[in-house]
């Protein structure tokens, strides 16, 4: 499954990443939307969700996420929908892990 979030903040070293495996990060503002799929290595087998989806988590709820490979590069996020088939853009789309 796929979870759209709008991204209410994030720190300035989002965007003064330069390695090339990681510029996406200095793609990611503030007020845009973003999707972001769960998939079985980040996937409880238990529970069969990812940590950080912000199950029953709506309206005005403040989530936070980190990006891996810059631990400074951070912000918050408010969850829009959970979709359950994944139709996420190739922009701005993430993974759980």
């Amino acid at each position: 499954y796929c979870v759209e979030f709008r991204t209410e903040s994030l720190s300035h070293h989002c965007a003064l990443e330069t390695r090339p495996y990681a510029r996406w990060m200095q793609y990611l503002r503030e007020g845009h939307t973003v999707c972001v799929a769960c998939q079985p290595p980040a996937m409880s087998t238990d529970t069969q969700r990812c940590s950080g989806d912000g199950h029953n988590a709506h309206g005005d709820k403040i989530l936070h996420w980190e990006a891996i490979g810059n631990s400074q590069c951070q912000g918050t996020w408010k969850k829009i929908r959970q979709l359950e088939h994944c139709s996420c853009p190739l922009v701005h789309s993430f993974i759980f892990t």
